[in-house]
C-alpha cells in the first residue's frame, strides 16, 4: 500500500513553495499492527497540520509521504530506498521493532535522518549511527519496570507464551535477568508447538503465577487470553501483556471483559500538561476513540523533526548533527536525546513509563498500577 503524500494547511502559503518532505513509517495493513499504525500515523498527521497552520518550516509546507511497512522489514529497506530518492529530508515512524531495525539500517547506509517513534528493540541499529534517534524507551528500560511490577505483586516463578522473534527473545532475557536476580525464574511455552488448550495444561502443571503474552495481536494473543480465562485451574493466574496489546480499543472489543486486568506498558505520563490535554483532545476527535500512547509518539516525532528543520535546514548531515542538542517540549516532557550504555541511536532517556491495565468494572478505563 503507498499513501499519497499529506500536506495540511498548504493553503496558508502565500506562492510558489516546495515542500519539505518527510518520509513516514507506518503499518497499516497486515500482518502489521493496524491500530496501532492508525494511532501513529494519527499522530504525525496532527503534527504536521499543526505545522503548517502556524506557517511550516520557514514559509515552506511540510509534506508527509506514507509507506505501509506492513511489518515487513523487506518492505520497509525498500520504502526507504523509494524516499530517499523522492528527496525526503528525514524519516519518522514504525512500530515494529524488527521493521525499524530493517529501516534504520538502510537509513544509516544512506546517510538519512530517521527518528523512531515507537520501536523499542535496544538493538535498533547493529552499530553506532549518527544517523539514527528514538523517541520511544528501550525494551530493555521498560520491561524491567515491568519485572519490577511482577516481583512487587509477588510474581517470582512466570510464564511465557512465546513466538519466535527477535524482539520477543530479548524481553524473555530481560525478564530472566531482573526475576532471577531476585531468585525468580521464567519458563517458556512455545505457542507454535502448542495450542491455547495445551498451553492452559502446561501452565497448571509449571507452578507459575503469572503468564505473559509476548506473541502478535490478535492471533494467538486473544484465543490464548479466552482459554486462561475459561480454565478453573488457572482462575488465580495473573495474564500480563508488557508489549501493550491490551492499549488498543480492537483488545477490548475482541475480549470484552476478559480482556481487563491484563497489565501491559505504555508511555504516558500520570498527567498530561496544557500541550498533552491539546493534544489529547484533538487526537480523540481525528480518532473517534481514545488516543493510545502510540499517537503521542507520532506527534512528539514531527515536533521534534519541525523545531531540528526551523534550525538547521533540510541538509540530512546537519539535521543529524542536531540530535544531541535536541530540547524539544512534547507532549509528554522535555525531549532530549543522549548516549545510552548498549544502545547505538541517539536515545530520549526517558519518556514516562507506566504499567497499567483495563478496569475490570470497565473495561474503557485505564488503572495505573506502577510508573517509572
Amino acid at each position: 500500500m503507498t499513501t499519497p503524500p499529506t500536506t495540511s494547511g498548504a493553503g496558508r502559503f502565500d506562492g510558489p513553495s516546495s515542500p519539505v518532505r518527510i518520509g513516514a513509517l507506518v503499518p497499516l495493513s497486515r500482518p502489521g499492527w493496524v491500530g496501532a499504525g492508525r494511532h501513529l500515523l494519527a499522530g504525525l498527521e496532527l503534527a504536521v497540520r499543526e505545522v503548517n497552520d502556524g506557517g511550516g518550516i520557514s514559509g515552506r509546507p511540510l509534506e508527509l509521504v506514507v509507506r505501509d511497512t506492513a511489518a515487513d522489514p523487506e518492505k520497509a529497506a525498500a520504502a526507504v530506498d523509494e524516499l530517499a530518492g523522492l528527496g525526503v529530508a528525514a524519516l519518522a515512524g514504525e512500530y515494529h521493532s524488527v521493521v525499524a531495525r530493517a529501516a534504520a539500517a538502510r537509513a544509516d547506509a544512506l546517510g538519512l535522518p530517521y527518528l523512531c517513534s515507537s520501536a523499542v528493540l535496544d538493538a535498533l541499529a547493529e552499530q553506532p549511527t549518527p544517523w539514527v534517534a528514538r523517541l520511544c524507551p528501550a525494551q530493555s528500560h521498560g520491561w524491567r519496570i515491568y519485572a519490577d511490577f511482577l516481583l512487587g505483586a509477588g510474581h517470582r516463578r512466570v510464564a511465557v507464551a512465546t513466538q519466535p522473534s527477535v524482539y520477543w527473545a530479548s524481553g524473555v532475557r530481560v525478564l530472566r535477568e531482573r526475576l532471577g536476580a531476585q531468585g525468580g525464574g521464567v519458563v517458556e511455552l512455545e505457542t507454535g508447538a502448542l495450542s491455547p488448550e495445551a498451553v492452559c495444561d502446561e501452565l497448571a502443571d509449571s507452578g507459575a503465577t503469572a503468564l505473559l503474552l509476548l506473541v502478535g495481536h490478535p492471533d494467538p494473543a486473544v484465543p490464548v487470553v479466552r482459554a486462561v480465562r475459561a480454565d478453573q485451574r488457572l482462575t488465580g493466574v495473573l495474564i500480563g501483556a508488557p508489549a501493550g496489546q491490551p492499549e488498543f480499543a480492537e483488545w477490548a472489543e475482541l475480549l470484552g471483559g476478559d480482556g481487563a486486568a491484563i497489565p501491559f506498558l505504555r508511555y504516558l505520563p500520570e498527567r498530561l500538561d496544557s500541550l498533552g490535554t491539546r493534544v489529547e483532545s484533538a487526537l480523540r476527535e481525528q480518532l473517534a476513540g481514545e488516543p493510545s500512547f502510540v499517537a503521542f509518539e507520532g506527534y512528539d516525532t514531527i515536533t521534534v523533526l519541525a523545531e531540528v528543520l526551523r534550525a538547521h535546514g533540510t541538509d540530512r548531515a546537519r539535521i543529524a548533527e542536531a540530535w544531541p542538542g535536541v530540547a524539544v517540549e512534547g507532549t509528554r516532557g522535555k525531549i532530549r536525546f543522549s548516549r545510552v550504555p548498549g544502545i547505538d541511536v541517539w536515545q530520549w532517556a526517558w519518556p514516562p513509563v507506566q504499567v497499567v491495565d483495563r478496569d475490570p468494572a470497565d473495561p474503557g478505563r485505564f488503572r495505573v498500577l506502577r510508573t517509572g
